[in-house]
């Protein structure tokens, strides 16, 4: 159940650095109760709001698969599947060129993953 949680912390990693790209605090000053559900309004506080359940989600997560991972496989781990994640997003949603050596790497560092679930003592 670990390496579940530990997937879903990385997830919501991915979400949460998406969050942050969006992020704006210059806009607030911008934000009405008129335009608060409106698009325009949404484009402003939607990233904080996932900037905050993201980021909270993700360290509970994390955290509490590193009750049964060491901590260093956890934390590599959890990195590594979230630059997959974000790569894919960015790849698949946002229409971003892949090279062939980026492909590469991340299979690297996919092999890398699967090689540290198989000789970690969980």
């Amino acid at each position: 159940m670990a390496w579940i949680y530990l997937i879903l912390a990385a997830a919501l990693e991915a979400c949460w650095m998406f969050s942050l790209k969006y992020l704006s605090f210059t806009k607030f000053k911008e934000l009405s109760l008129e335009n608060f559900i409106k698009t325009e309004g949404l484009t402003i506080w939607l990233p904080l709001a996932g900037y905050i359940i993201f980021g909270v989600t993700n360290t509970f997560l994390l955290s509490v698969a590193m009750k049964n991972i060491p901590t260093a496989v956890a934390f590599t781990i959890w990195t590594a599947i979230s630059i997959v994640f974000i790569k894919g997003v960015e790849v698949v949603y946002f229409h971003d060129k892949i090279s062939i050596f980026e492909i590469g790497f991340l299979l690297l560092i996919i092999i890398g993953i699967v090689g540290l679930k198989f000789v970690s003592k969980t």
